[in-house]
C-alpha cells in the first residue's frame, strides 16, 4: 500500500549536489555504505540499477573494537564540502531529524490502527536512533543511450517499518504492485510524501500490514534526470530474530487482534490469494541472527563494491550461498552434495555451511 501525506517542509531541490560528490565521498570508501555511489553501482533483484545517489543517515561516532561489525552501520556522514554547499549539512540534518520525529508518531498510529498499544513499536527504537535518507538522480534513457525500458530501481520491499518519498521533479517512475500484480503508477503531487510500508511492519504485524513491491523505471528519453529523495525508518539493529518472533514470551509488539487479522485475510482472498512476486527477507533462521547481521549482509548484497573492499570474507560467503540456492532451485544439487564441499562443471567450488 502507498500514501500521500503532506510534510510541513522539504530539503532543497538536490540537482545541484552530486558534481562535488562524485570527487571525494564516494561509498567504496566508507565501510558504513555511506556517502556517493556511481551510475549502475547498486543492483536489486539481480540487476543493475541505473541511478546515481548520495547515501546519509543520522550522524553517529565511529565504531569501537568491542562492537559488533555491522556496528559499522553508523558512522559520521560524508558530507559534501561546506565550502561549495554551505547550507547542505544543516538543511539535510534537519530533514532527518524532523523526518525520524514524524515517522515514530506515524508508527504509533498504525499500531493504534490495529489494535496494538501505540507504544507497541517502541522497545525496537534507540536513544539516538538512526534513520536514513537518499539523495538519488534516475537519468533518462537518451542520458542512458537506451531504448525500451530502464530500471531506475529494480522491483523490492523496503526493509524496516516505514519509508517516505519526497518525489522532487515531475517525473512518474514510481511504481507499486498491487494484489493483482499489477504495477500502478505513483505520480507526484505537491506537498505530499509516498509512504511505504517496509518488510519489519509486515513482520512485526503478524502480516496484516503488507509490505509495499515498489519500482522506479528511467525517465522517457529528452524528458531529464529524475530527482527523488527517500527517507527510511531505521529500528534498533541489535534487536534480535528470536525474540521478534516469540510472541508466547511477550516478544515482537504483541499479537495483532485476530479479527484484524481477518480482515487482512480476506481482502487477500478477494483479490485472488495472491501476494507478491518479491523475495521477503526480513526473517530468522538462517545466518543473521539480529536486524544488524541482516542488514550489513543486504547492504553488500546490493553494493558488492564496497563488500569486496571491507567485508571481503562476508561476500565470499554470500557467492557461495547464493550459488548454492541456485543449484538448489534448478535440481543440480543433491542432498549428500549440499552437506559438504562439491564442485561442479563450471569448475566453481562451493562449500556448504
Amino acid at each position: 500500500m502507498c500514501r500521500s501525506i503532506s510534510p510541513k517542509s522539504g530539503p532543497p531541490n538536490p540537482e545541484h549536489i552530486l558534481i562535488e560528490a562524485r570527487l571525494k565521498i564516494e561509498m567504496k570508501n566508507a565501510p558504513s555504505f555511506l556517502g556517493y555511489s556511481r551510475l549502475d553501482a547498486e543492483i536489486t533483484a539481480h540487476t543493475i540499477d541505473h541511478r546515481e545517489q548520495i547515501d546519509l543517515s543520522t550522524d553517529h561516532a565511529v565504531r569501537t573494537p568491542e562492537q559488533p561489525l555491522y556496528r559499522n552501520l553508523f558512522a559520521p556522514n560524508l558530507w559534501p564540502s561546506a565550502s561549495h554547499l554551505p547550507n547542505f549539512k544543516p538543511v539535510y540534518s534537519e530533514y532527518i531529524n524532523r523526518m525520524g520525529e514524524i515517522s515514530i508518531f506515524f508508527t504509533s498510529l498504525i499500531s493504534e490502527a490495529i489494535g496494538l498499544p501505540a507504544d507497541a513499536f517502541n522497545k525496537y527504537f534507540e536513544k539516538d536512533q538512526q534513520h536514513k535518507l537518499k539523495i538519488v538522480k534516475y537519468p533518462d534513457l537518451q542520458e542512458l543511450g537506451l531504448e525500451g525500458e530502464g530500471q531506475g530501481v529494480g522491483p523490492h520491499k523496503d526493509s524496516m517499518l516505514t519509508s517516505y518519498l519526497l518525489q522532487v521533479t515531475k517525473h512518474k517512475g514510481l511504481q507499486a504492485q498491487n494484489l493483482q500484480g499489477e504495477w500502478i503508477d505513483c505520480p507526484p503531487i505537491d506537498g505530499t510524501l509516498v509512504v511505504a510500508i517496509g518488510q519489519g511492519m509486515e513482520a512485526l504485524t503478524q502480516g496484516v500490514c503488507m509490505s509495499t513491491t515498489h519500482r522506479v523505471l528511467s525517465p522517457p528519453p529528452g524528458t531529464g534526470a529524475r530527482f527523488s529523495v527517500p527517507f527510511f525508518q531505521g529500528v534498533s539493529l541489535d534487536a534480535e530474530f528470536e525474540e521478534l518472533n516469540d510472541l508466547e514470551n511477550g516478544g515482537g509488539v504483541g499479537r495483532v487482534p485476530e479479527e484484524i487479522k481477518e480482515m487482512r485475510r480476506q481482502i487477500v482472498k478477494r483479490n485472488g490469494g495472491r501476494l507478491d512476486d518479491v523475495e521477503f527477507t526480513f526473517q530468522g533462521g538462517g545466518v543473521a541472527k539480529t536486524l544488524g547481521e541482516a542488514t550489513l549482509r543486504n547492504r553488500i548484497k546490493s553494493h558488492p563494491d564496497v563488500g569486496a573492499r571491507w567485508y571481503p570474507e562476508i561476500l565470499k560467503e554470500m557467492k557461495e550461498l547464493g550459488l548454492k540456492e541456485k543449484l538448489l532451485r534448478e535440481g543440480r544439487l543433491t542432498a549428500q552434495e549440499e552437506k559438504g564441499a562439491f564442485t561442479r562443471n563450471s569448475g566453481i567450488a562451493v562449500h556448504a555451511n
